[in-house]
């Protein structure tokens, strides 16, 4: 067993944290997989088959955790799609975030953490909700070190994806 496959298991029932690109990737391919190759903020980052592996972790979790922060970067990141897809997928989008685990950290309590001024507000909220025992899912390098120097477990899709598709890590 891979150390990755080790990770998710440790947390299937506790919850993975999903952060704001890679939940947009899921938020659009559960919408409708073929927009992720045309979508401006997921077509140089994503393929389809990567809402494919995605979906197939996330359905292995007893929660999917995201702190309001999140939401409201997907949110305005999705408002790019354009017509006739845009109000389609704001109404699926309403409909998935009732499946989601809201959890809340307060601005103010983030900004004052050491880490405030390196990672900026909603990498602060997910490293200090990571260590509430929740895996991180990212995509971004810079949060992913970050949170295994302050012991937070996290993996970061880009490994997760190579891994998979080297043949290394099997579903």
């Amino acid at each position: 067993m891979t150390y990755y496959l080790r990770l998710l298991e440790r947390y299937r029932s506790q919850g993975i944290l999903v952060d704001t690109n890679i939940l947009l990737l899921f938020f659009v391919g559960a919408y409708r997989r073929s927009l992720i190759s045309s979508f401006k903020r997921t077509n140089d980052r994503f393929k389809p088959e990567d809402f494919d592996l995605l979906s197939g972790v996330l359905k292995s979790f007893a929660r999917i955790v995201t702190p309001p922060h999140i939401l409201a970067e997907v949110n305005s990141l999705s408002s790019q799609i354009a017509e006739p897809d845009g109000e389609k997928f704001f109404r699926a989008f309403a409909q998935r975030i009732t499946t989601l685990s809201k959890e809340y950290v307060r601005s103010d309590q983030a900004a004052v953490t050491d880490s405030f001024p390196r990672l900026g507000l909603t990498d602060t909220v997910i490293l200090l909700l990571g260590a509430r025992s929740y895996l991180v899912l990212t995509d971004d390098h810079k949060l992913a070190g970050f949170s295994e120097s302050r012991s937070v477990d996290v993996i970061n899709f880009n490994h997760l994806r190579q891994a998979h598709y080297s043949g290394r890590w099997v579903d």
